[in-house]
């Protein structure tokens, strides 16, 4: 027991005095340079003590005293805080490659997410699949079919629910939140394997649940900043396991996307509009570039990409409309007028619909699905606003307070759709996708998911608020801009679309 004790005191002596020399060594080479004002640190901490959740919001009590430029230190790890659109647009215009690498955080880093590789070969190649093979115009154009068919079984379903539903009134509850993320699964695990995680017609309900308790896992363990990322002494003891549960749901999620793959290849993939199916086609030609590694990789990550950041502006929008009804209205009489009551909208109709769209757009800039930006890192010295910025410093673009900037936005915490009518906010400053190299290639699908659901949600059915007080629009923390109250709101079918929603 006594030289487990001495091993670990020893372990942790060495820790502490690495990272001393390692804070020292890197404050006497940027003593040098002209460096973004910073506030006071603590030792081997850095700022990390100044991180209360929500992170965004505590960043822009940050920016707002120091400036628009702010140099943190995560531990022993600098990280730039931007949070004003010229400086943004100088990291991701002028110095877009010198910003085009991703901090190799450990917590993750494990599960392989291909958003968070450096710009090199491997991320080149998978980006291109995705972007030409799997998200293109042509390929989302050919997988409409598909989300067609989630959404309109997700109406039937909330048809069927109210019917079965005793209700003392004409309306009954739904909480949102999780009805709207069991959706994005099904919608994107159709998209990838034909699989729906949840509802009617699950194939294997217990392997599915399983699945599906993956994903959640990794939001889950990525809900903020982990000290294990910045501080390597409480990564090698690992007290909360969050390393440890990374892990494990690391291979929950691999295991998942290899056995999706293994029975495309056994049931034969050539006649099923899957993505996988495209890419194991596609392997024949080119096995390397279409490895299985490359293929379960993908699927991974569309799977978290597409889910939960689709959801919780989906939640949002809701939310801004049951406390503005007259915006809702406005969206029902659009979809009335251009779309009719005897048929479910398309995606086909988009074009028709603008205000539809401009609900969307308001709702990704007041509350942007990430506030702040997946994090980038300058690969070489770069100078941004006239100061100095080493290489291997994190990149943190705060979206939700340059896109509620009154410089750039009149009344800009307040939801309003008409400020997009008529080309009027062509020319603001948005970026809720990102920018640059490093701009999400899901944004048109992202787009289309949100446009289906939201617009069949108010075409088919009538909300209302639980109660007379307005929805709580208290942010909560967590990486997604989550709410802090859970969404709940009642509805019930509109009368003039009961003959369609009977007919599904």
């Amino acid at each position: 027991m006594e030289n487990i004790f001495s091993f670990q005191t020893i372990l942790l002596t060495v820790a502490i005095l690495f990272v001393i020399k390692t804070l020292f060594s890197i404050i006497n080479k940027n003593s040098k340079r002209k460096l973004p004002p910073s506030p006071p640190a603590l030792p081997v901490l850095g700022h990390l003590h100044l991180l209360k959740p929500p992170l965004h919001q505590a960043l822009v009590g940050i920016s707002n005293r120091y400036g628009p430029a702010t140099l943190l230190r995560f531990g022993s790890r600098p990280a730039l805080i931007i949070s004003s659109h010229t400086l943004a647009e100088q990291c991701f215009t002028t110095h877009d490659v010198a910003f085009a690498n991703r901090p190799q955080l450990p917590s993750v880093m494990l599960p392989n997410i291909i958003g968070m590789t450096n710009y090199g070969s491997y991320w080149r190649n998978v980006r291109q699949i995705a972007a030409v093979e799997l998200l293109s115009n042509q390929r989302l154009q050919a997988s409409s079919g598909i989300r067609a068919r989630e959404v309109r079984d997700m109406a039937r379903q909330l048809f069927q629910s109210y019917n079965q539903t005793e209700r003392s009134s004409g309306f009954v509850k739904l909480q949102l939140k999780n009805f709207l993320f069991e959706l994005m699964l099904n919608v994107i695990m159709m998209m990838i394997a034909g699989r729906r995680f949840c509802g009617d017609n699950v194939e294997n309900l217990e392997e599915m649940k399983q699945y599906k308790e993956a994903v959640e896992g990794w939001f889950e363990l990525n809900g903020g900043t982990n000290i294990e990322d910045f501080v390597p002494i409480f990564r090698m003891l690992d007290l909360k396991g969050v390393m440890k549960r990374m892990r494990v749901v690391t291979d929950a999620n691999e295991m998942m996307a290899q056995k999706l793959i293994d029975e495309h290849k056994q049931e034969g993939a050539e006649n099923r509009e899957t993505m996988i199916a495209r890419m194991l086609e596609l392997q024949k030609d080119d096995p390397e570039k279409y490895s299985n590694s490359v293929i379960r990789n993908i699927c991974i990550n569309l799977l978290l990409a597409g889910s939960e950041t689709s959801t919780t502006t989906l939640v949002w929008a809701m939310a801004n409309l049951l406390n503005n009804p007259y915006i809702l209205k406005k969206a029902v009489s659009e979809i009335d007028t251009h779309v009719g009551n005897e048929r479910l909208i398309e995606e086909s109709d988009m074009t028709n619909l603008p205000y539809l769209q401009h609900i969307l757009n308001e709702t990704l800039r007041i509350y942007p699905s990430g506030p702040l930006l997946v994090p980038h890192e300058s690969s070489k010295e770069v100078t941004i606003g006239g100061y100095e910025i080493p290489p291997g410093t994190m990149l943190l673009v705060n979206v939700y307070h340059i896109q509620r900037s009154p410089e750039i936005w009149d009344e800009p915490t307040k939801f309003k759709p008409e400020r997009f009518e008529k080309g009027n906010a062509d020319k603001k400053w948005m970026i809720p996708f990102g920018m640059g190299r490093r701009r999400c290639p899901g944004e048109a699908l992202a787009m289309r998911k949100m446009f289906m659901i939201l617009g069949t949600m108010i075409q088919c059915f009538d909300w209302e608020r639980v109660g007379n007080k307005l929805v709580d629009m208290t942010e909560g923390a967590g990486l997604e801009l989550p709410m802090a109250v859970q969404l709940e709101a009642l509805y019930c079918p509109r009368q003039v679309m009961i003959k369609v929603l009977s007919e599904l």
